[in-house]
């Protein structure tokens, strides 16, 4: 590191835990972020600011006016832009020397199967139940940690799913993609603003975690969090051996 990231990263250098050897970690590292909206943006401005070397942001959407109530990585002025082009410019406002990579597209499965072999550690911040499975499945098979987050009306979760180790399940092993499960958008049901910004914070703390091997992840953990209550749940999640995805007989 350079005297200037040197400055700019001092009080994380200042945490035992991460050090400088831990920076240097982020500053190598690739992080996937799938999703450039409610939870993509915070995710990825912690991410940026963190100092994660490459960050690629997916998405295939464009910003509305609708958006900016929660989506704090757009403004008013990008209404109309490209999500993940309006995300690449806030995220280097913050942190220019960082590679930002921003694709408008949806990506099927030989794209994602590319994009997460190529990363670190996957984001999941998207919006519905067939992309996530598509991204766990991709993550499954590459062998890379994924963080999940959701979040809709005053109801958020996240949790991690590594399949490196032997006993961690993965997403499907909690929402098995053979049960039907009605997507919902926040679009009819409404979602608090700032619970997007919690959980999509939690995800680049996950992420930074795995990324420099400290502490303990929520893998086979599922954080639940009532917003309007404010009151956190932990579930645990064990691997499930009849999986689809990461069970035996996959």
């Amino acid at each position: 590191m350079n005297d200037n990231q040197l400055l700019r990263y001092s009080r994380h250098i200042l945490l035992n835990e991460v050090g400088i050897e831990g920076q240097q970690k982020l500053l190598a590292a690739h992080a996937l972020v799938i999703g450039a909206g409610g939870l993509g943006s915070p995710a990825a401005l912690y991410l940026a600011s963190a100092g994660v070397g490459h960050i690629t942001l997916v998405d295939d959407d464009v910003v509305d006016l609708t958006n900016l109530q929660r989506q704090i990585a757009h403004s008013t002025a990008r209404v109309g832009q490209p999500k993940a082009e309006s995300a690449r410019l806030a995220l280097e406002q913050i942190n220019p020397d960082i590679a930002i990579t921003a694709l408008t597209e949806r990506a099927d499965d030989a794209r994602l199967a590319a994009l997460v072999a190529a990363s670190d550690v996957v984001l999941d911040c998207s919006d519905n139940f067939a992309t996530r499975h598509a991204i766990n499945r991709a993550c499954v098979a590459a062998r890379k940690p994924l963080v999940s987050g959701a979040a809709i009306r005053f109801d958020g979760q996240v949790s991690v799913f590594d399949t490196r180790s032997a006993a961690a399940p993965c997403y499907a092993c909690l929402f098995p993609p053979d049960q039907p499960f009605e997507d919902v958008a926040c679009s009819t049901m409404g979602v608090f603003a700032p619970l997007v910004g919690v959980v999509g914070a939690m995800q680049a703390a996950e992420a930074l975690k795995l990324l420099m091997g400290v502490g303990q992840s929520l893998a086979g953990r599922l954080l639940m969090l009532d917003g309007l209550h404010m009151e956190w749940t932990s579930i645990r999640i064990e691997r499930n051996a009849a999986c689809p995805v990461c069970g035996g007989g996959h």
